[in-house]
């Protein structure tokens, strides 16, 4: 049950920043940026954590400056302190991270009165805190905090404000403080995971039985039970990289509109915790593939080192994100091919090129468009200008018809012609073809189109339609003949 003061209202309320105030753990958080600007800087890490806590927090602060404007900040706590700061309450920051970021946050949230703080002297946690804080503030003053660290301070204090505690942890306290205000815990639930490891973009790994299609071994159990866990194997694969990717790329999606509220950019997942997720997930997924076949192992081992290049830096330079991505889908078609063991065609391969850079190059034009909407001139993290759609159109629309041009150029092919009892049959394929890809650029052009294209093609009926229309003709033309054509 939640209780609140009456008559001590205005003693100093001294409030906790990691977990509390903000919802992420700022060490965690210098961390990650450490690495980013230099990897080679893990080297020192563990000498500098030989020296101490506070030695290693020091190390870490004087080599980065993170963006306390961005972090996620406890919204209700901060606004009952911002409450409590206008009935002229004192409030003081105490905290174990280092004594530059305490002063960050309290510059940028011009509440505080006074901060605490790790400086050279210690690593300011539990009863070190505690004596700092009688020190600065008296015996007298309500803490808030959100850690069992934090018992030795409550149970000094006048008053507990609880932040996201366990209900185990909130009996603990209660039992020994008068609890000033409880700020629940919102829990982390399967939906934050199913978009972590984005399960949605699963879909994507569809393209590894392609060559199940293709070849037309759809009717042998062995080859899709292969097909089946090299989806899986993929997907796995995949999400372990998108974790990656979000947690490294967490500043600018906190910049973005959208993406602030992806799971690792709000701090609903902690850092850690998604590092060992993904972890696991690859694990896993490289048994599968091992039992596979090598070359399949192979290709996800590239498709993981590939797509890790990308999210580091690769996706940094204009257009070499898009000629990546498009390689990323073609080498999912190459590894759907060596996990069933049949041979893949050059004409398949080409065209998966062509069709993926176009499908590339929609995404970064239904980003820009939607920059340029909003009074925005450039992407965060890309090399990308609104200017630069004077280019992207025509360069994706090209690439989009060269697609449809080599499947022309396919059906005509002496490999086509033999595999095919009515190869004729394909031109209507082509002519789907054709529609579907043009319907994309028409759909971005009029706003419509989300951020993935392969997405909206699996949710827009138009497109769901064609699709199976050119599949079901392409297996007609394979086992049916027509005369005359």
């Amino acid at each position: 049950m939640v209780n609140h003061y009456t008559s001590n209202d205005l003693i100093p309320l001294v409030v906790d920043l990691d977990g509390t105030l903000t919802l992420t753990d700022t060490l965690v958080e210098s961390l990650v940026q450490l690495v980013k600007g230099d990897p080679l800087s893990l080297l020192h890490l563990p000498s500098s954590l030989m020296a101490g806590r506070a030695a290693f927090k020091r190390y870490i602060a004087s080599r980065v400056t993170i963006k306390v404007n961005l972090f996620p900040y406890h919204s209700q706590l901060l606004a009952y302190l911002k409450d409590e700061k206008a009935k002229g309450r004192k409030l003081v920051l105490a905290t174990a991270a280092h004594i530059s970021i305490a002063k960050a946050v309290a510059a940028h949230l011009g509440l505080f009165d006074e901060i605490i703080a790790t400086e050279a002297g210690g690593n300011l946690k539990g009863s070190a805190k505690l004596e700092m804080i009688r020190k600065s503030v008296g015996e007298r003053f309500a803490y808030a905090g959100d850690s069992k660290a934090d018992m030795p301070i409550w149970e000094s204090a006048e008053a507990a404000v609880l932040v996201s505690v366990s209900r185990s942890l909130a009996s603990m306290v209660e039992r020994s403080t008068f609890v000033e205000r409880e700020f629940p815990r919102e829990q982390t639930g399967p939906k934050d995971w199913i978009k972590a490891i984005r399960v949605y973009q699963w879909i994507k790994n569809s393209l590894v039985f392609i060559p199940l299609l293709t070849s037309f071994g759809f009717s042998d159990p062995t080859k899709v039970i292969d097909a089946c866990f090299a989806f899986i194997a993929f997907s796995f694969a995949a999400s372990a990289t998108y974790i990656l990717n979000d947690i490294w790329d967490i500043d600018n999606d906190r910049m973005h509109p959208r993406k602030r509220s992806r799971p690792f950019a709000s701090a609903r997942i902690s850092i850690p915790l998604g590092v060992f997720a993904s972890f696991i997930l690859l694990v896993v997924s490289l048994m599968i593939a091992a039992t596979l076949s090598k070359g399949f192992l192979i290709s996800l081992l590239t498709y993981i080192a590939i797509t890790s290049a990308y999210s580091w830096i690769l996706k940094t330079y204009v257009l070499i994100d898009v000629l990546i991505l498009s390689l990323l889908y073609t080498l999912r078609i190459l590894a759907g091919s060596l996990a069933i063991e049949v041979s893949t065609s050059s004409w398949l391969m080409a065209f998966s090129v062509f069709l993926f850079f176009g499908l590339a190059i929609i995404k970064r034009c239904t980003e820009l468009v939607s920059l340029a909407d909003s009074g925005q001139t450039a992407t965060q993290g890309r090399n990308y200008l609104v200017a630069d759609l004077t280019v992207l159109w025509p360069l994706g629309i090209g690439t989009s018809l060269n697609a449809v041009v080599v499947f022309g150029l396919y059906i005509n092919s002496a490999e086509t012609q033999a595999r095919y009892d009515s190869p004729q049959l394909l031109w209507l394929v082509g002519v789907g073809l054709l529609y579907w890809v043009s319907r994309l650029w028409i759909k971005t052009l009029r706003r419509e189109m989300p951020d993935d294209p392969i997405i909206f093609a699996v949710k827009d009926f138009g497109s769901r339609v064609t699709v199976i229309c050119m599949v079901a003709v392409t297996i007609a033309a394979h086992f049916l003949h027509f005369n005359g054509i």
